[in-house]
């Protein structure tokens, strides 16, 4: 064997390992949202995970320090797949109402597929150590960033009508992120059905129609003539 192809093989061989690492730890972290999402962050612990797996707590410890990591890795985990449904729909060479529509359509999906994660993630997002924690602030205020830019644009095109962009950013993400604590699987309304509704109140929030300050400005307008 040359020089060349056995390195080819010593590379591949350390891909292979790297993939194997990589598919351990992702089972140690969908088992760990599962059983905390059950019990709580409190309520379960690592020789429930390790338990769960039939592997030992030296195990779990070899691929994470502690359980905040586990927790850490959760969270982050539903973050970044909304940043990528955003950055996806931004790519679009679309209006900005049309890029929030795909947006919005895509982020939910994230929510609804991937419920437990975003349910751990609001939850206990309380329990990470403080650095941790100020991390997954930080992409959450990235994703919030983002949102409220393709509003302002949506406000500039004169499609949107809104007073705060930041504020509408927080509040529509919010709603969102919301729909994991109470949607069910085969529930009084298909996802399909919440994810129309919630497109709804979105539409509501950047056409203005939800700014109780706004209505009430029209009502005392129309009074007066």
């Amino acid at each position: 064997m040359s020089k060349a192809s056995l390195r080819d093989v010593t590379k591949e061989a350390g891909g292979l390992k790297e993939e194997i690492s990589d598919f351990k730890r992702r089972r140690i972290r969908e088992e760990a949202c599962h059983l905390f999402y059950r019990f709580g962050y409190e309520g379960a612990t690592i020789d429930a995970i390790a338990q769960a797996l039939d592997v030992t707590k030296p195990f779990i410890y070899s691929y994470f320090k502690n359980k905040s990591e586990l927790l850490f890795e959760i969270c982050k985990t539903g973050i970044e797949l909304s940043l990528e449904a955003m950055d996806q729909a931004n790519i679009e060479t679309r209006t900005p109402k049309e890029r929030l529509k795909l947006l919005a359509d895509r982020v939910m999906r994230v929510v609804i597929d991937n419920q437990e994660y975003i349910v751990v993630y609001v939850r206990e997002e309380k329990n990470l150590e403080p650095l941790l924690a100020r991390k997954i602030r930080e992409q959450r205020s990235l994703f919030d960033h983002r949102l409220a830019t393709l509003l302002e644009e949506g406000n500039k095109s004169g499609e949107f009508s809104i007073r705060d962009p930041d504020m509408a950013a927080t509040t529509i993400g919010g709603m969102m992120t919301w729909v994991s604590l109470w949607y069910t699987p085969r529930g009084k309304w298909s996802e399909a059905e919440i994810i129309t509704h919630v497109m709804s109140m979105i539409d509501a929030v950047v056409r203005g129609h939800a700014d109780p300050e706004a209505n009430l400005v029209q009502t005392r307008a129309g009074g007066q003539k």
